[in-house]
């Protein structure tokens, strides 16, 4: 089996960095051949080829692109990959190297030379994902290290592939939930406003010349119309620096995130479906450290900032306290309010059957599904709620800018 382990250590030696290299080369006939080779020099290339028979003529090193930015699914893909391998019998680096120059995303690619690079000069797995929380963070690298302690890191490799892979499921669907509503409030907001700036004052231009009174609803939406074209500059700016600042309180206050939390989960319709999300990920989390060996105690450290919500972020730090000083996990759980009853029930018999990872993985599968169906009511249901409110919004504008005409159209 390969393990992290299976690398030795050169203790106090780092060796160069890579880079590539596209290199040109003649054959023995004369031949021009081209590629593109990794190592630290010129010299090393050179070297290379010529002990494939080959005669260097151009080296140089390649332009790094930039690459797109790193995500979730790039770290769970590669997480899945390397899982893949590893039980397939392929050496660590040997998957590194396969994963990482196979990869679309040049940044990946850097991201995984550069672990392999760590790897090679005598760290473990772990301690080379440790440097880059940004993209592995406690949990991760929690499970990787009992992995390697264990000699089972490629169990714990697919299994926190299942894991990650899970998780990012639910955060799909919760954002595919949003994301319809979002786009129609936004599409909303251009139409009127283009209704506002442009068509309005074009119907106040028509009207002016009747020389007869206008209906209230008409006043009314020409007022509005009016503020609009003059105080355009300050609306958008207004709402779109309001969005920015709420945005950028919302990443670094603490406090703030509190509140949204809470608020969020009490929301009439998307706060069930939230709650029920929040579940599922801090039940697949803590089962699926403590089913990797991982103490009660510790895997906490790592389940509260996996459930995506502040209140449960704040509930686990006291479930660990109470944990810490003896309490049961369903009594410290139970203390904490934020957990119905089901849950409660099944992390009980759990724990009096020694079954706990399984009873919470139990839990996060039943909730996942109930997420499924309500995301499925959801979008049944905001469909048409939409279409009134727009239809509201849109036709009562509409309306009221015929109403003149129909008036005039009555007298004749």
């Amino acid at each position: 089996m390969a393990t992290a382990t299976a690398v030795k250590k050169t203790a106090g030696k780092s060796g160069p960095q890579e880079a590539l290299f596209l290199w040109e080369a003649k054959d023995k006939s004369g031949k021009t051949v081209k590629g593109e080779m990794r190592a630290a020099t010129r010299e090393a290339i050179a070297s290379q080829l010529r002990k494939q028979g080959l005669k260097p003529a151009v080296i140089k090193k390649a332009r790094r692109s930039r690459g797109k930015r790193i995500s979730e699914k790039d770290i769970t893909l590669f997480t899945r990959q390397l899982a893949t391998m590893m039980k397939s019998g392929v050496p660590l680096l040997q998957a590194f190297d396969i994963v990482g120059k196979g990869h679309g995303n040049p940044s990946v690619a850097k991201l995984l030379m550069d672990i392999k690079s760590d790897v090679e000069t005598g760290s473990s797995l772990s301690q080379a994902f440790r440097k880059y929380p940004l993209y592995f963070d406690n949990l991760f690298c929690n499970l990787v290290e009992a992995g390697e302690q264990a000699g089972i890191l490629d169990t714990l490799l697919d299994r926190l592939a299942i894991y990650k892979e899970k998780i990012l499921e639910v955060k799909g669907k919760i954002k595919s939930a949003l994301f319809y509503p979002v786009s129609i409030i936004v599409v909303a907001f251009v139409i009127t406003a283009v209704i506002m700036i442009f068509v309005i004052p074009a119907f106040k231009e028509l009207f002016t010349s009747f020389g007869a009174d206008l209906p209230a609803p008409t006043l009314f939406v020409m007022a509005l119309s009016d503020a609009f074209v003059e105080w355009w500059w300050a609306i958008f700016g207004g709402i779109f620096g309001g969005l920015y600042a709420f945005f950028y309180m919302w990443k670094r206050s603490r406090t703030m995130q509190m509140r949204m939390d809470k608020l969020m989960l009490q929301l009439p319709v998307f706060g069930d479906v939230i709650r029920k999300a929040t579940l599922a990920r801090w039940s697949r989390t803590l089962g699926t450290m403590f089913a990797a060996g991982v103490p009660l105690v510790e895997s906490l450290d790592s389940v509260g900032g996996a459930s995506g919500n502040q209140v449960y972020v704040e509930a686990t730090k006291k479930i660990q306290a109470e944990v810490s000083m003896g309490t049961s996990l369903t009594i410290a759980m139970q203390n904490s309010k934020v957990f119905p009853n089901m849950v409660l029930q099944m992390t009980a018999i759990g724990e009096e059957s020694g079954s706990l990872d399984s009873m919470l993985a139990k839990v996060a599968d039943f909730y996942e599904e109930e997420v499924d169906r309500a995301v499925e009511a959801l979008s049944s249901l905001m469909e048409p709620m939409i279409m009134v409110v727009l239809g509201t919004l849109i036709g009562g504008m509409v309306v009221a800018m015929y109403l003149p005409i129909f008036k005039i159209g009555q007298v004749v």
